[in-house]
C-alpha cells in the first residue's frame, strides 16, 4: 500500500475513533444525571488534575519554558486568575491575561 494511502487510512481511522465517542457521548448525555455522587467526584478529579498540571507548569516547567524565571510564571499565573475574577469568571479573560502577563515579562516589558 502506497505511504500517502496509508497516511489517509490512518487519518481516517482515528476520526472515526473520535467522532463514535463524541456521538456516544451525545447520545447518551440526555440520560446521565450530573447531581450523582460519582459525577460529582469526576469533576472533581477532573479540576485536581488540571490544578496539577498547571501547578507542573508554574512549578516544574519542560521545554522552552524553563527559561523563564519562576517569578515570571508566577506573576503571569497571579495575572490570569485576577483576570479571570474580574472579567466575571470568564476563561477566555483569564487564559488571554496569562499569556499576555508572561510574554510582556519575559520580553522585558516587566
Amino acid at each position: 500500500m502506497p505511504e500517502a494511502l496509508t497516511t489517509l487510512v490512518l487519518i481516517a481511522a482515528c476520526g472515526a475513533g473520535t467522532y463514535l465517542w463524541r456521538g456516544l457521548g451525545v447520545a447518551l448525555s440526555g440520560r446521565i444525571n450530573p447531581t450523582r455522587p460519582l459525577f460529582i467526584w469526576v469533576g472533581c478529579v477532573a479540576y485536581a488534575m488540571v490544578a496539577g498540571l498547571v501547578s507542573r507548569l508554574i512549578l516544574l516547567p519542560a521545554g522552552s519554558l524553563t527559561a523563564t524565571p519562576l517569578a515570571y510564571r508566577a506573576l503571569a499565573c497571579a495575572a490570569a486568575i485576577a483576570a479571570y475574577y474580574l472579567g466575571g469568571r470568564s476563561l477566555l479573560f483569564g487564559v488571554t491575561a496569562g499569556v499576555v502577563a508572561l510574554v510582556a515579562l519575559s520580553a522585558g516589558f516587566g
